[in-house]
């Protein structure tokens, strides 16, 4: 395949090339802020690796063409700019960018109603797993259990709660009898009073090089589930991109999960 890659100069951007590579397919097309230090530049300056004739630019329809399908990490200003060419020119869209506004969202949502784009909060095979044992876990169990999820991340990262963290939120709401109207509380301070029954601890972490921990705490009267995941490298959610990427190959428009890419 021939793959773009929004916000080759970031880590991910980085992370996801050496997959593209090591996977041997191409590179074709990388996507950056003009405010990057490599705008212009072939990227081959950017990675070290040997990747002739593409340079980094700004989102435009030729480089566009020249790909099967973009994965994009880039923000959710430079997802807005690319939807519109990749409408345009019938190419899939592999979104690993968190942090959007509702607005924001419905435009991906109304994308996907003409070009494949696989939309998840999270990557990591690993992660879509814990999603899964979530929502069992979740169905199994009721409003007496006590639900608290936390999460830690580099000191880098913009948005908190991350959007691997609300996607919990949203499983247990969803799948946990009479949690629907649960109220999540973003950390605790001062007499807050004792815990009810309605509501879903979301608590963020953010310190050094941390790639990326989650874990859901389920406590009932003399027992405590944790379902955790923690990745040790960025490595996890590269190779669940390109995944995602190989997965469109040949599909019609719509919008499909990383479930979708592992069969779950």
């Amino acid at each position: 395949m021939k793959i773009g890659i929004c916000g080759i100069c970031g880590r991910m951007g980085q992370e996801i090339l050496d997959v593209v590579l090591q996977k041997n397919h191409e590179l074709g097309a990388a996507f950056d802020s003009r405010d990057s230090l490599f705008f212009g530049r072939e990227v081959s300056a950017v990675s070290g690796k040997n990747v002739s004739g593409i340079r980094v630019s700004a989102v435009e329809r030729e480089a566009v063409e020249n790909c099967g399908c973009v994965i994009d990490f880039s923000s959710p200003e430079a997802t807005m700019e690319l939807l519109p060419v990749l409408i345009r020119t019938g190419r899939s869209l592999v979104i690993g960018t968190t942090g959007y506004s509702e607005e924001q969202k419905k435009r991906i949502v109304e994308a996907s109603t003409k070009i494949p784009v696989v939309w998840s909060p999270s990557m990591s095979v690993g992660v879509n797993i814990l999603f899964k044992l979530t929502e069992i876990a979740s169905r199994a169990m009721n409003e007496d259990i006590d639900v608290e999820i936390f999460e830690a991340h580099h000191r880098f990262k913009k948005d908190a709660p991350s959007g691997t963290a609300n996607k919990l939120l949203e499983i247990v709401k969803g799948s946990m009898p009479g949690m629907a109207d649960a109220k999540a509380v973003y950390g605790r301070e001062g007499f807050t009073g004792e815990r009810s029954s309605k509501e879903i601890g979301m608590m963020s972490m953010r310190a050094a090089d941390i790639v990326g921990e989650h874990t859901v705490f389920m406590a009932g009267e003399g027992e405590r589930l944790e379902l955790t995941v923690r990745s040790s490298n960025r490595s996890t959610y590269a190779r669940g991109s390109v995944l995602a990427a190989e997965y469109l190959e040949g599909k019609g428009p719509g919008l499909y999960n990383m479930f979708d890419v592992l069969g779950l």
